[in-house]
């Protein structure tokens, strides 16, 4: 069932390449910083990592992976508290693992991004009764 009303905005997009060694969640939240982002999301993402750091469905430890992992997906939201990103990578084999991605996950060779942002509206996250998380909040931006 619908819990809210969908709205609609305009968006604008950044591109931007992060570079060996960065970890990406700290790039993502500087860039939401400097750019002033209330409500981003991820428009695309290819590239590859070195450490991958994930948190499986109803689990709350994280598992680490140290190798060559190409990006297979990146997707998610972000706002000026936090984020909620899914990845998934495959390693030298092709074998696939995704999850939660966690700080941690450094980029091994180039990691290219394309950041949307809604304009007329602000992401932020409140405690939600029915999943007993943080969840996505949406509001017209005044």
């Amino acid at each position: 069932m619908l819990q809210t009303l969908p709205t609609t905005s305009h968006a604008r997009f950044i591109a931007l390449r992060l570079l060996p060694n960065d970890d990406v969640i700290m790039a993502l939240r500087q860039i939401m910083k400097e750019q002033n982002l209330k409500s981003a999301f991820i428009a695309g993402c290819v590239g590859s990592l070195t450490d991958v750091v994930l948190r499986f469905a109803g689990r709350e430890e994280n598992r680490y992976l140290t190798g060559k992992f190409e990006i297979v997906s990146l997707i998610g939201t972000l706002d000026s508290q936090g984020e909620h990103l899914h990845l998934a990578v495959s390693d030298e084999n092709g074998i696939m693992c995704g999850g939660h991605m966690m700080p941690g996950c450094t980029v091994r060779t180039t990691l290219e991004l394309v950041i949307g942002e809604l304009e007329q509206v602000t992401f932020s996250r409140q405690p939600c009764k029915h999943s007993g998380y943080e969840e996505l909040v949406i509001t017209p931006r005044k």
